[in-house]
């Protein structure tokens, strides 16, 4: 088993070679294939920046809302400690 592994290990790769019959530009991509992988690297790109934009727009939006939701409530707490403040007071 260990000489198998050094005969294999040690013999050379062959070259890469086509198939007879076929030439370089038949198995490349060519031009239309360039083309068509760029347009979807910067559609993918356009996509992600796209949503990045709208997921922060949600949470800006969120974080907006909560911090109209906390000024109200701490509105509704002063108007009622005002509230309760005036009706403790007798002023006769």
């Amino acid at each position: 088993m260990h000489h198998l592994l050094i005969a294999l290990a040690s013999s050379p790769a062959p070259s890469p070679s086509l198939r007879p019959g076929l030439s370089e530009d038949q198995v490349t991509p060519g031009l239309l294939g360039f083309l068509l992988t760029a347009f979807i690297v910067v559609l993918t790109a356009l996509l992600i920046v796209d949503m990045v934009r709208r997921i922060r727009r949600v949470r800006y939006r969120a974080q907006v809302e909560e911090e109209r939701l906390a000024a109200a409530q701490a509105a509704d707490i002063t108007h009622d400690e005002a509230a309760d403040g005036d009706a403790g007071r007798t002023d006769a």
